[in-house]
Order: structure tokens, then sequence, then C-alpha cells
């Protein structure tokens, strides 16, 4: 479980950092609304992983997970996006870097849950 505890952890740490990334981007139109679909996706595979966590079988279990997985996903595209604009933050770098470990974590966690549910 301790696992699980500290991938929460990160999640919500993750969750943080998306909401101040986004909380100073809306001097422009452009910036607002790509700020306000990574404040959707980006909080939301934490609470998409939280909801996977108590899944009721391993169905609910990876069809949720895939859900983060997606969201986490999206969350980069807009997270290089930002980057790709010129958006100055001393934590874009690192909250694109912490994306991409998340996603890859994540997309272990899928695999290994459908080896274990075909056996």
């Amino acid at each position: 479980m301790k696992g699980t505890k500290d991938l929460s952890e990160r999640f919500l740490n993750f969750s943080f950092e998306i909401v101040n990334l986004t909380k100073n981007q809306n001097n422009n139109f452009a910036l607002k609304h790509i700020s306000n679909q990574l404040l959707k996706s980006g909080t939301s595979a934490g609470a998409n992983y939280e909801e996977a966590s108590c899944g009721e079988s391993r169905k609910d279990f990876i069809h949720k997970l895939h859900i983060v997985f997606k969201e986490l996903r999206e969350t980069l595209y807009w997270l290089k996006l930002l980057d790709y604009a010129g958006v100055q933050s001393k934590k874009l770098k690192s909250t694109i870097l912490e994306c991409e470990e998340l996603c890859k974590i994540i997309s272990k966690s899928l695999i290994t849950a459908k080896q274990k549910l075909h056996k």
C-alpha cells in the first residue's frame, strides 16, 4: 500500500504544480484557453487515480487507469504547448518531466494489471 500512497502524493503535488502554472496565464486569450484545458486535465489525472485505487474489480481498475493515462497524455500536450509558446516559468520543465514519468508509471501499471487479468 506504501507505493499507492507515494503515487497518490505525487499526483497531489503534480496537481498543485498545475494549479500554480495556470494561475498567471490569463494575460491573453490563447494562454487562458490553454491554461483552462491544462487545469482540467492536469488535476483530473490525480482525482481519477484516487478513484482507480478503489476499483470495484480488476476490469474497473484497468478502465479507470486508462482514464488516468489519457488525462496525463492530454496534460503533457498542453504543458508542451505552453513551453512552445515561450511561457516563462521556473517549474514548467520539471512539471513536463514529472508528467512524462507519471505516464510511464501508469503505462507500466496498466500492462501489469492486464497481465494479471488474463491469468
